[in-house]
């Protein structure tokens, strides 16, 4: 069970606490009320209230405070500090306590610290480790929420007898208040669409998403600034934090060194085999990442990886027109309505936390091996991030219906890697390779790089040709740059 730094709750003390200390709307600016309505002002409620010493959560407890419900505020304490203490300038949970301990003191709010640190290590950080070492991508933010956040907190204060958990999060939730059991609650996009976090969201179950308010879902970031300089919260001028949840202001290639180590490897281009240079160990690698490889003559990007050989696959030419993305498979399916959706449906798809969708095809099979039932996916576009351990999310209209962990494998459209270079990768004996190869420079040629839905954009040269191709109802290839290089070059050796 998690350790806590003040004694139990209780309720009722502070109930009759906030009662005596404040009134709700009228203390404040009639301004306030229209950002009351994700805060559920119908009625009195008993509300325990996820406090980070951040903007987001701070003002979230304030508009909960303001439309009249009995709030506690709870730090969750997750940080393993004991284990990277030789890497910490200093604490960063002490400065985030002491606003929140700030913040709750303006309106005699309670707040308490929970000490999840085991559960966080075995539920969440266990996994991402695992997951590293065999070359998958996990998204710890997404386990944060469903395992800690609203698992092993909400099992925490089952005995103290909230109404609701709030935190946050941009996101709404829409109750249904009618007496008829069964009656799901809805997990809906909230009103800032940059900032919405329902993709971190889209794993809970039913049961967790009935428990939750999100003051902040009706709310864009911008207006959050401005009710924190209203509300004048000690913390009104902290930026918004970034990054991985657990790890704060340590380096993620430190944290991934420290516990599953670096064990040297070869980096190989993907359409020659050349030798390019050494790499610390794959699982410092995605699909898709360009920093960190230290290559001249790039941009490079990692286009696959042989866990087996621990030899990374870069390209120059991932982001090209014949390098497709766009078909995978899902398993470990969880739907916030309990039900798949049917599959006649138009569905729409998140592959990573923003603005963008896809419109997608779902198709349900049943598992082979496990049994798991599994989705094959098809999105409307390419996208050249997708990577296995990732989670993908699900939504109908503004309604999200849940989310699934992106698996090893998906169709053999994946990035091409010649035969040269997989015989390379299975060598015993790297050391035979001699000394990388002088990588040269890139003949220039117009860049493709992802648009801001996350997909491909042809260069307009290439986006033309394509078009007037397809109204002569041809299709049209498109040569790889190294291939028409060499070409030239051999063209000019005979004459």
């Amino acid at each position: 069970m998690p350790k806590y730094d003040m004694p139990p709750f209780s309720v009722s003390a502070a109930t009759a606490a906030v009662s005596s200390s404040h009134s709700p709307t009228s203390f404040f600016d009639s301004d306030i009320a229209p950002h009351l309505s994700c805060s559920l002002p119908q009625k009195r409620l008993r509300v325990a209230v996820l406090l980070s010493g951040g903007v987001d959560s701070s003002v979230a407890l304030r508009l909960l405070h303001a439309a009249g419900h009995s709030c506690t505020a709870f730090y969750l304490k997750i940080w393993f500090q004991e284990d990277f203490e030789n890497f910490w300038s200093e604490c960063p949970w002490e400065e985030e306590l002491k606003y929140a301990k700030a913040v709750c003191s303006q309106i005699e709010v309670p707040l308490e610290v929970v000490h999840l640190t085991d559960e966080y290590w075995k539920n969440v950080v266990s996994y991402i480790i695992d997951e590293y070492r065999c070359g998958r991508t996990p998204n710890p933010d997404v386990l944060c929420n469903t395992r800690i956040k609203f698992g092993a907190f909400m099992d925490a204060i089952n005995s103290m007898e909230f109404d609701y958990v709030a935190s946050g999060h941009y996101a709404n939730v829409v109750h249904s208040f009618t007496n008829e059991t069964g009656n799901a609650s809805v997990l809906e996009l909230s009103q800032d669409m940059v900032k919405d976090q329902t993709y971190f969201l889209s794993h809970l179950s039913q049961a967790q998403l009935k428990r939750l308010i999100f003051p902040l879902g009706c709310i864009s970031k911008e207006e959050v600034r401005k009710l924190a300089t209203k509300f004048d919260l000690p913390n009104k001028d902290r930026k918004d934090s970034q990054g991985i949840c657990f790890l704060g202001k340590i380096k993620f290639s430190e944290f991934v060194a420290r516990h599953i180590g670096e064990k040297e490897g070869v980096i190989l281009e993907a359409e020659t085999g050349d030798f390019l240079g050494m790499h610390r160990g794959f699982w410092f690698y995605t699909i898709g990442q360009r920093q960190g490889l230290r290559l001249p003559g790039g941009p490079w990007y990692v286009v696959e990886k042989d866990v087996r050989n621990n030899v990374v696959f870069v390209s120059r030419n991932y982001f090209s027109f014949d390098k497709r993305r766009r078909v995978f498979r899902v398993g470990s399916l969880k739907w916030l309505s309990g039900l798949p959706p049917d599959q006649t449906c138009q569905l729409q798809c998140k592959v990573r936390h923003g603005p963008g969708f896809y419109d997608c095809s779902f198709t349900m099979e049943s598992g082979e091996d496990s049994g798991e039932d599994v989705a094959f996916v098809k999105l409307s576009k390419d996208d050249q991030g997708l990577a296995a351990g990732q989670f993908a999310a699900f939504y109908q209209g503004k309604t999200c219906l849940g989310s699934g962990i992106i698996l090893e494998s998906w169709d053999d459209q994946g990035f091409p890697v010649c035969e040269k270079a997989l015989e390379i990768a299975r060598m015993e004996d790297k050391s035979l390779l001699g000394k990388p190869v002088k990588i040269k420079v890139k003949p220039d040629s117009p860049a493709i790089e992802p648009d801001q839905k996350g997909g491909t954009e042809l260069n307009r040269e290439q986006r033309s040709t394509h078009i007037a191709a397809a109204k002569q109802g041809r299709q049209v290839s498109f040569l790889p740059m190294k291939w028409l290089q060499r070409l030239r070059e051999k063209w000019f050796r005979m004459f």
